[in-house]
């Protein structure tokens, strides 16, 4: 069995979008589909399921980097609202883009770390 690497090299390889185990192999199919098994050393990668953890994390993070500035440009300029539109809008976007991926990856990384796939299932789904 492959002993599990450090928890800093683990959230790196998730962050760079590697397999947890080995990080050699691609983590995702495309965008944001994990991919069904690492080409590398074949960990089974279909099992981990991210869930809503990365979009909430995601939602947390821009929230607090784009609510206060666009704020603090309400209270000290007070531009037309389509300034706000025009600006906060594809920044929104562009940082939901940015960071959702290396969240999903550090998500997966976690559950490979933490949660055995072999375990039988809890009461209530989870």
């Amino acid at each position: 069995m492959t002993p599990t690497p450090p928890l800093l090299g683990l959230l790196l390889r998730g962050l760079r979008g590697r397999c947890p185990r080995c990080g050699e192999g691609r983590l995702f199919d495309g965008y944001l589909q994990v991919a069904g098994e690492c080409p590398a050393c074949r960990l089974n990668l279909a099992e981990h399921d991210a869930g809503d953890g990365p979009a909430v994390a995601a939602t947390f993070i821009l929230g607090a980097g784009i609510v206060g500035p666009a704020a603090f440009l309400e209270l000290t300029v007070a531009p037309p609202l389509w300034v706000h539109a025009v600006l906060w809008g594809p920044l929104v976007i562009a940082g939901t883009l940015a960071v959702l991926r290396p969240l999903k990856g550090i998500t997966v990384a976690l559950q490979y770390r933490y949660r055995g796939l072999d375990e039988p299932p809890r009461l209530g789904g989870l």
